[in-house]
């Protein structure tokens, strides 16, 4: 029998709800009307969207979509995603681009409480997965805080959904036994991460949100221990059809990138597995060929 977890405030117990039966998350027989959940307050799902191609969307993440009476929605929610909501269901844009929200968190964080409080289904909608660097947990926080029964559905992070469209995979026994997610940017704007540990062999690093620092990132990466030479790449929207890659090395890869007029959304990937890229793409003309 398939369960899932619906997280309470610290004061009540976990409850685990099964497929069809009661509760704030239970899949309805029949759509419910705006607002009413049978109960004085509702809830919240915190539901990943995955990395941009809607067929990476999980089952669990479209049924609650399909569900919810409000979706508030993020910048990097893939195209089409949205067109399995209901109708009749609100759709609040919440998304962040760099130096710019429409929403700063707190105030994110409030709607989503009084969005519950009004006895609604909400799903927030986020790309990848609420979890890493998706503020999910900040969010999850605020919910239990205030008494909000919440639910986290997972999602396809991107450098999942990235290493599967551009055939770098993020481990592989003769390149990287450890596997490395940062943030290029932190909290209070800075990129002081820790070089050390993010400049040793053998491991895969993958950068979300540096493209802005992308000549930072690679200075530090040299200076505290990798060659010049490692191999490096960029890669703008992964899995979608606007997807592009610049392959290079640390040192040569800023320029590249400016050259090529990469934007974000944009995932940097540093490591020897970068070198098994073209495997995938000599693969996929080999496959093109043939079915001529």
């Amino acid at each position: 029998m398939t369960q899932s977890t619906l997280l309470r405030p610290a004061s009540s117990s976990l409850i685990h709800l099964s497929r069809g039966s009661a509760g704030p998350f239970a899949s309805p027989a029949a759509p419910r009307q705006p607002g009413h959940t049978g109960s004085a307050t509702g809830s919240v799902a915190l539901v990943g969207a995955g990395p941009g191609d809607p067929e990476l969307l999980t089952l669990k993440a479209a049924r609650r979509i399909a569900e919810a009476d409000v979706i508030v929605y993020d910048q990097l929610v893939g195209e089409g995603i949205l067109d399995l909501a209901r109708p009749d269901a609100r759709r609040i844009y919440a998304g962040k681009k760099a130096g710019r929200h429409a929403l700063p968190q707190d105030e994110i964080n409030l709607l989503l409480v009084e969005l519950a409080r009004q006895g609604l289904r909400v799903v927030r909608l986020k790309g990848g997965d609420p979890f890493i660097f998706g503020r999910g947990g900040e969010e999850m926080q605020a919910l239990i805080a205030s008494g909000i029964a919440c639910e986290v559905v997972p999602g396809v992070t991107a450098a999942a959904g990235m290493a599967a469209s551009t055939g770098i995979p993020l481990t592989h026994r003769d390149h990287a036994q450890t596997v490395v997610f940062a943030t290029g940017h932190l909290k209070e704007g800075s990129v002081d991460l820790d070089w050390d540990a993010l400049a040793r062999p053998h491991q895969t690093i993958v950068i979300y949100m540096g493209l802005g620092a992308l000549d930072i990132i690679c200075r530090e990466l040299v200076a505290h221990g990798l060659w010049r030479t490692t191999p490096a790449a960029v890669v703008h929207a992964a899995t979608t059809p606007q997807q592009r890659i610049v392959t290079s090395t640390l040192m040569s890869l800023p320029f590249e990138v400016r050259a090529a007029k990469l934007q974000t959304p944009s995932l940097i990937i540093v490591g020897t597995v970068v070198e098994l890229h073209p495997l995938l793409t000599q693969a996929a003309e080999q496959a093109a060929a043939l079915a001529l």
